[in-house]
């Protein structure tokens, strides 16, 4: 990263330190409350002291607020992104500036991704710039099939980006789990298993010996004990329906488990057990080719019908580029005029990246929708945020208005209209 990127990157954060929340209203908006329900036209909302106060149609705007005419345009929510590795990453290939994997730790359950968080990494100001608003942090992996403790996050700019340590805790299973525990799923499953029994025996006795095999440091088996007594989701990457079943039938000898899935790319092939287990689903979106075994049966209706079963879905594992998560809701939208294809209507779609994702996050009081008392996220689209022609205007995140410059912005300013002759210099050393 040049100095000049550094220094602007470090003047944001700094800037983001004294923003306050302002007390705002966006009338004459499209406006999308997130829940699921219709646009409502001419709408308007008001933010004060941070929080969403009044959204709606009629709403009166208090005397003195700072007032924005929307002119029409679509306000909504801010995104939530569910399992991405926004802040762990800057660079990926360059070692340095990726925090996302620790194959070499001595540790695995006890990881703890919110030391690592960095608020200045490009990918959180290009993510910002899509109007992604909060997200939950997840690691890529370890030498186990445990990969560590995730983190829920807000994207302002500001240098205190995490708001919930130890949110989760995520464990690999299927194909990458089976990689991981000695070659197959039966290890995967007997490592998983073994772990719960340790960090249970350490919940009934914490200072006292353990008597099961002894396979896990304590620190990693004691921060498996909130999965165990149910304080702490776990979050259990599979994507065969065979594994699905097998990650459902964990409740049976751990019945606190609050089990969340992630992928499921045959999850409709056991939409009904989902539904009836109540266990909700962070699903890769439009995933349609068979890439591996485990994805034999992919289809681009998978999410469509699991949410046609009664499953609480919403779209997650955006590793790469979660500004484009209004694009795969889109095509979500788009499948519903597809012949035999299931998909999403709009305000369903919409909740995917909004609301649902906030809701299996546990955070459904506090983010996601444009309901009195929630975070004063608010992000103004020039169209319909659904729609891969429509951009970010402005970006709000708990009443405080963003920056949308990145690293991207800037080169596209530098370049889109170069001087005759010489190109503008690259790089300050």
């Amino acid at each position: 990263m040049s100095r000049r990127i550094m220094l602007a990157a470090l003047a944001a954060l700094l800037a983001g330190t004294a923003a306050q929340a302002q007390d705002i209203a966006v009338t004459n908006a499209r406006l999308v409350i997130g829940d699921g329900s219709a646009a409502i036209e001419r709408g308007t909302v008001v933010v004060r002291g941070g929080k969403v106060v009044a959204a709606g149609a009629g709403v009166i705007v208090p005397a003195g607020l700072r007032t924005i005419d929307a002119e029409g345009k679509w306000v909504t929510p801010g995104l939530v992104v569910a399992v991405t590795d926004l802040g762990l990453v800057d660079v990926g290939a360059v070692d340095g500036s990726n925090d996302s994997g620790a194959d070499k730790a001595p540790f695995s359950a006890a990881l703890d991704l919110s030391t690592a968080i960095n608020p200045a990494a490009q990918p959180i100001a290009i993510a910002r710039a899509g109007g992604v608003t909060r997200a939950a942090v997840a690691p890529l992996g370890t030498g186990s099939i445990f990969a560590g403790q995730g983190a829920l996050i807000d994207l302002g700019a500001d240098p205190q980006p995490v708001t919930r340590p130890r949110a989760f805790q995520y464990v690999e299973l299927g194909e990458d789990g089976a990689k991981l525990a000695g070659g197959s799923r039966i290890a995967a499953h007997a490592v998983l298993r073994n772990a719960l029994d340790e960090a249970r025996e350490i919940a009934a006795l914490p200072l006292g010996p353990r008597r099961t095999d002894v396979l896990l440091t304590r620190r990693d088996a004691a921060a498996l004990v909130p999965v165990v007594t149910g304080r702490q989701p776990l979050y259990v990457h599979v994507e065969r329906a065979a594994d699905i079943r097998m990650a459902l039938g964990l409740r049976q000898e751990f019945p606190a488990l609050k089990l969340v899935i992630v992928g499921a790319t045959e999850g409709w092939l056991v939409a009904r057990e989902l539904a009836a287990a109540g266990v909700p689903v962070l699903a890769t979106p439009l995933g349609d080719l068979p890439a591996s075994f485990e994805r034999l049966g992919a289809t681009q209706s998978n999410v469509g019908r699991m949410a046609a079963a009664g499953v609480k879905v919403a779209l997650g594992a955006f590793f790469d580029q979660p500004r484009y998560a209004p694009q795969f809701a889109g095509n979500l939208v788009a499948l519903t005029r597809v012949p035999r294809a299931t998909g999403l209507t709009w305000g369903q779609a919409f909740a995917a990246i909004s609301s649902g994702p906030a809701e299996v996050l546990g955070i459904a009081d506090q983010v996601g929708t444009l309901k009195s008392g929630r975070a004063g996220d608010v992000v103004i689209w020039d169209g319909d945020p659904l729609e891969a022609g429509s951009g970010v205007v402005q970006v709000f995140i708990d009443g405080v208005e963003q920056p949308l410059t990145n690293h991207q912005t800037r080169l596209k300013d530098r370049y889109a209209s170069p001087a005759e002759g010489a190109l503008p210099k690259a790089y300050d050393w």
